[in-house]
């Protein structure tokens, strides 16, 4: 059974909302919509990595950031309600040096003014990279 507010999302529409954002200019894009879970990926280069030439922590959490802010809007109907981020954990597990990483946001808690996302973020090789924790508060759009 779908989480989803809308039965009929697609690739193409989800990433179109973040045109001319943070998640457009690091090339962060939602790859797969489950049931229960979206998945997307980001590049690790020069728009992502830090001095060392490994990936950022803090690009870590703005993808994990990313797919839960988009997951948890998904989840609610856009003319009532909308999910603002309010606290990101990130455990960083093992760094990453080239290709993509890709991240899998899955809901913990769906309630009525709060959410809970957890977010893995493997590399290519199928590797733990990072482990986040991301909780939305839900809010009332006004009229």
């Amino acid at each position: 059974m779908s989480i989803w507010f809308y039965e009929d999302l697609n690739l193409k529409k989800v990433n179109a909302r973040g045109e001319k954002t943070l998640v457009e200019h690091i090339d962060i894009q939602v790859t797969e919509i489950g049931d229960d879970f979206i998945a997307g990926t980001m590049p690790v280069d020069e728009r992502t990595i830090q001095p060392l030439g490994l990936l950022h922590g803090g690009a870590s959490c703005v993808l994990a950031e990313s797919l839960g802010s988009i997951a948890a809007n998904m989840c609610l109907d856009p003319e009532k309600q909308v999910a603002v981020g309010q606290s990101i954990n990130a455990s960083h597990i093992r760094s990453a040096r080239s290709g993509r990483v890709t991240g899998k946001a899955k809901a913990l808690h769906l309630g009525r003014s709060s959410q809970v996302w957890e977010i893995l973020i493997h590399d290519e090789d199928q590797k733990l990279v990072c482990v986040s924790r991301l909780t939305m508060s839900v809010i009332d759009r006004r009229s």
